[in-house]
């Protein structure tokens, strides 16, 4: 059987999916063993009771100056901007990739606009948000607005160009109006790829967030990690990224999950059963 042709069962697929995680696991406590071996107080490659006194350190134990316990309060700011940017963002690539995408005159108004603030990088963008914006929540917020809004735009947009012209001629002989053809019949079938477009601007989401949180900001996660890298506190900065792509990961799947459930059959239309 040639290779192309051959699926694995699901639990060599679990060994398969575990292994490049056991590869690094190995690869990391190797070279740290080495580094510990030849300098104990090493703070680059910490071993792993330095890793839980950080965990316990900063997620168990209340922080002797404010009461807090740190991780927690992080987490809680960060999720709040970045729960609260990319839902605008999707309120507003939702009624802006619609616009666009069903009516002509709306496309050529909005299209080039579009394409070329997309084009922005919005991290350029970060000292203008700050001087317009003020250095409080509403610039952190407003950066995952302008990273992520512009390309769920042009991808629901592109859904839209794809979707069959004789649904929307055949709702038209109906006698359905506009309005109605977009809540009956394009809404429907464009909220799933908005879904899939949210999962895969998740990533970049948190990289505004964390840039932001880095240059000006008093808590959350980004905050952290880039207030304690002036020690070398590896200790710190490492488990708190594995934090964050976790969270990431958790996102993902409960979007996933959410679409799934409420749409089956894009699910079964992807995947052509």
């Amino acid at each position: 059987m040639r290779l192309i042709n051959r699926r694995p069962d699901r639990s060599l697929w679990l060994i398969l999916a575990v292994l490049p995680f056991l590869a690094v696991l190995i690869a990391y406590a190797a070279g740290s063993a080495i580094r510990l071996a030849e300098n104990p107080a090493d703070k680059l490659l910490p071993g792993l009771a330095a890793f839980a006194d950080a965990i316990d350190r900063m997620a168990l134990e209340p922080d002797k100056r404010t009461g807090d316990i740190l991780l927690w309060v992080d987490t809680g700011a960060s999720l709040t901007r970045l729960v609260a940017g990319v839902a605008i963002a999707a309120a507003g690539g939702l009624l802006v990739g619609m616009l666009a995408g069903l009516l002509p005159l709306a496309r050529a108004a909005l299209s080039p606009f579009v394409t070329v603030v997309s084009m922005v990088p919005p991290l350029a963008v970060l000292p203008i948000l700050f001087i317009v914006v003020g250095l409080g929540e509403a610039s952190k917020i407003t950066l995952i607005v302008i990273g992520v809004m512009p390309g769920l735009i042009r991808d629901l947009m592109l859904k839209i160009d794809d979707l069959p012209r004789q649904q929307l001629i055949k709702a038209q002989t109906l006698g359905a109006n506009s309005w109605t053809i977009a809540i009956r019949v394009v809404l429907p079938q464009i909220l799933p790829r908005l879904m899939d477009s949210i999962r895969l601007n998740l990533g970049p989401a948190w990289l505004f967030l964390i840039s932001a949180e880095a240059i000006a900001s008093e808590s959350g996660l980004g905050y952290r990690i880039f207030l304690v890298r002036r020690y070398l506190a590896m200790d710190v900065i490492l488990p708190y990224v594995a934090w964050i792509t976790l969270l990431c990961f958790l996102m993902d799947w409960g979007l996933r999950t959410a679409q799934s459930r409420a749409f089956p059959w894009f699910d079964r239309a992807r995947t052509g059963q």
